[in-house]
């Protein structure tokens, strides 16, 4: 497995990385950043991996989040993969700026051509930790996961899938049923096929209503601003909250007065969302 650091940046006392690798789940070369914090000087740290949205890079949270200061501040890894394969050549794979290309939605597909390659929810739970832990100091014994808006779907429903790995989720602006969203329509129906019972085993608000993913760890903490010109149409928070109300799942959902969709919004309570965090990996009370 080659693996190559193509950046290294300081920030307060840890350092962000740039990295790419040759992934196995999607037979490409992938891209991550991760942020160390100054603590792992020390020994293994604990790790919180963020998913981001559509069209975002492994770049984009590290840039616009802020999340750094406060994760060296509590001691803990930060992780942020690409949002799917890149530059295959698959017919209609850069034709939207919603689908294909920077648009991977943390599923694992399984129809042609897309089946091969689009494999992201395997490379995000199960090939990039093992990555990151062969080449930084990461504790994959305590893990959590985020993200924002497909991210946010990712982390939800990847988070619930497989509880035995994260202690913790939450999501910015998550695309919380996205069996009754365009995007999702548009991403199930080309990744999944276009059967809808495949659909929902990678929809976070049939995964709870269900009960086919039982989280009993801390509440699932959503944000969501009331200014986010894609609420009602393809977000969809209250659906989730609706099902975890029915179903006694532990959940916490902000609204947030005059916030939109973006990072601005992120930034602002990144800090809580990472504390958040520090309390379920032990690291704060």
């Amino acid at each position: 497995m080659s693996f190559e650091i193509t950046g290294r940046h300081k920030a307060f006392e840890g350092e962000t990385a740039y990295c790419r690798h040759a992934s196995t789940e999607t037979g490409t070369q992938m891209a991550f950043a991760v942020y160390t914090p100054p603590q792992a000087a020390e020994g293994e740290v604990p790790v919180v991996t963020y998913l981001a949205g559509l069209t975002c890079t492994e770049e984009t949270f590290m840039i616009k989040a802020g999340a750094q200061r406060i994760a060296a501040e509590l001691g803990v890894m930060l992780v942020a993969p690409d949002t799917s394969p890149r530059g295959l050549g698959l017919p209609g794979e850069d034709d939207d700026w919603d689908f294909g290309t920077g648009a991977g939605f943390y599923v694992d597909a399984t129809q042609a051509p897309w089946d091969g390659h689009y494999r992201m929810a395997s490379y995000v739970v199960e090939e990039l930790p093992q990555v990151v832990a062969a080449n930084f100091p990461a504790d994959l014994g305590r893990a959590s996961i985020m993200g924002h808006s497909m991210g946010g779907h990712g982390a939800l429903v990847l988070g619930l899938r497989n509880a035995g790995r994260y202690r913790s989720i939450s999501a910015f602006a998550p695309i919380a049923n996205p069996m009754d969203c365009p995007w999702g329509h548009k991403a199930f129906g080309n990744y999944l096929g276009p059967d809808r019972a495949d659909w929902a085993a990678w929809d976070a608000t049939d995964l709870v209503r269900s009960g086919r993913a039982a989280w009993r760890g801390p509440p699932l903490l959503v944000d969501q601003g009331r200014a986010d010109g894609f609420l009602d149409e393809q977000l969809k928070p209250k659906a989730l909250q609706a099902a975890c109300a029915a179903t006694g799942t532990p959940f916490e959902l902000h609204w947030r007065d005059g916030y939109d969709h973006g990072y601005f919004f992120i930034s602002t309570f990144m800090e809580a969302h990472l504390r958040h965090h520090a309390r379920a990996l032990g690291l704060t009370a």
